[in-house]
């Protein structure tokens, strides 16, 4: 996953930095809202409960993103996009962790690490010297 933004205009939330669409950041949100409401980890198979439940439609949800900010309404979204653009890039940023031995979720803080890491990629990249050779003609 490709992380792009706009150091000028950031949002005022992550998830609308981290997902392309407004209805992946609600969708992300509101994962990352249950996984809270249940101490920060989840099962496999609430996660899978979840959703089916996000698939069928019958997660209601007051929204806190976009320009339905406030408004009470009901959230579908197909169950293998979910797991496919909205799971699987959390776990491999960091956001969320997966134990294959306990097979629960939980939330992590090695989506920072890496962050932290990267500034300090640039850090290092802004220190080197130039040794590429070429020259103007």
């Amino acid at each position: 996953m490709v992380v792009l933004f706009d150091q000028y205009n950031l949002p005022d939330n992550i998830y609308e930095i981290v997902f392309a669409t407004e209805q992946q950041a609600i969708v992300a949100k509101l994962l990352v809202d249950y996984i809270k409401e249940n101490q920060g980890t989840v099962s496999r198979t609430e996660m899978s409960t979840f959703a089916t439940k996000l698939h069928e439609g019958q997660i209601t949800t007051v929204l806190s993103l976009g320009p339905y900010k406030g408004k009470k309404v009901k959230l579908s979204y197909n169950k293998r996009q979910f797991y496919d653009r909205i799971l699987t890039p959390m776990k491999s940023m960091g956001m969320i962790d997966y134990d294959m031995y306990k097979k629960n979720y939980k939330l992590s803080d090695k989506f920072k690490n890496s962050l932290m890491k990267i500034g300090l990629m640039w850090s290092k990249e802004l220190e080197k010297q130039t040794h590429s050779g070429f020259e103007f003609k």
